[in-house]
């Protein structure tokens, strides 16, 4: 049955007439949440995340409902009066195209696979004690590794933009070669000094844009939160396929689209992130095949945009 708050309609608007309110109430629409589940999601303290959500209830924009010890909040439209139903309609159209509101909705879908994983844990106790023994056991960080066993141990891969070597430490043990590549001199030495030891490492001075490599001379190349630095995306990417042999894969780690400005400041982003259409249209104009995209799990406790993985082939 539908329901009208007793609140003035200008209270009301008050209420939810706030950026971060107002992305509550889009993601409560979506799904029934707790208030520690919606702080992650919206990545604000719980205690902020309470605030708001008390201030959309009291305007009559929230239900809740109890759980056992927990609270759940919803935003309904059928339990909205008609006025209210009118108002959040017109709200939730503009919305739909907010960069952050799309960085919402992919950190709900981690929020919700952890919250699968902790009921598996609590209903499916053996599954979660032999994960608990197998950890203690080996350790957590041993999957991820070892399944880079399954890239060819022929390859040679570039790792472009290296940065400190992260990724080729984890390449090296796998493949026959990996050049890491860097424009700053400071963090190609301070990379060489963390994998003294790697001897199929070589480490290379350049950009991405101005490969210091031959044409066709590798088989992969990596690219791990690079791409939103490069001035040029196109001509970067057409270098990469330069590079990169026929068949041979180009992997990028980058942030989806997102409307934090300040990174251009603070940090000399030139792009603030990619959406898959605009990868897409970037990669077969620069020689490739249409890349596959996936998200990359999120962490709850990550305060940064979602990322996703790319990976075309050259064509």
């Amino acid at each position: 049955m539908n329901t009208t708050s007793t609140n003035p309609i200008s209270k009301r608007l008050s209420a939810i007439a706030d950026e971060v309110r107002l992305r509550a109430a889009r993601v409560l629409e979506t799904e029934e949440l707790t208030v520690g589940e919606l702080a992650s999601v919206l990545q604000l303290p719980q205690s902020t995340a309470s605030r708001n959500l008390k201030a959309l209830a009291n305007a009559g924009w929230l239900r809740s409902r109890q759980v056992g010890t927990s609270t759940l909040y919803h935003l309904t439209l059928d339990e909205l009066g008609v006025a209210d139903r009118a108002i959040w309609l017109a709200l939730r159209a503009e919305l739909e195209t907010d960069a952050e509101v799309r960085e919402d909705a992919r950190r709900l879908t981690a929020v919700l696979q952890k919250r699968k994983t902790d009921s598996a844990g609590y209903f499916g106790r053996v599954a979660g004690e032999w994960d608990e023994v197998r950890n203690d056991l080996f350790g957590k960080g041993f999957t991820a590794p070892a399944l880079l066993s399954l890239i060819p141990n022929d390859w040679t891969v570039a790792d472009i933009g290296c940065g400190t070597g992260n990724a080729s430490a984890y390449l090296a043990p796998h493949v026959r070669e990996v050049i890491a590549i860097d424009q700053s001199e400071p963090m190609l030495e301070s990379a060489a000094r963390r994998l003294d030891g790697m001897p199929n490492i070589r480490f290379v001075e350049g950009s991405m844009g101005s490969l210091p490599l031959d044409d066709g001379s590798i088989d992969a190349s990596v690219a791990i939160l690079v791409l939103h630095h490069v001035e040029d995306v196109p001509a970067a990417l057409r270098d990469i396929r330069r590079v990169t042999r026929t068949g041979g894969l180009s992997l990028v780690v980058d942030m989806y689209e997102h409307g934090r400005e300040d990174y251009r400041d603070t940090m000399g982003h030139r792009h603030l992130g990619f959406s898959e259409a605009d990868l897409t249209d970037l990669y077969t104009g620069a020689g490739f095949e249409a890349p596959r995209i996936t998200p990359v799990p999120s962490s709850t406790q990550a305060m940064g945009p979602s990322l996703f993985v790319a990976c075309a082939r050259a064509r």
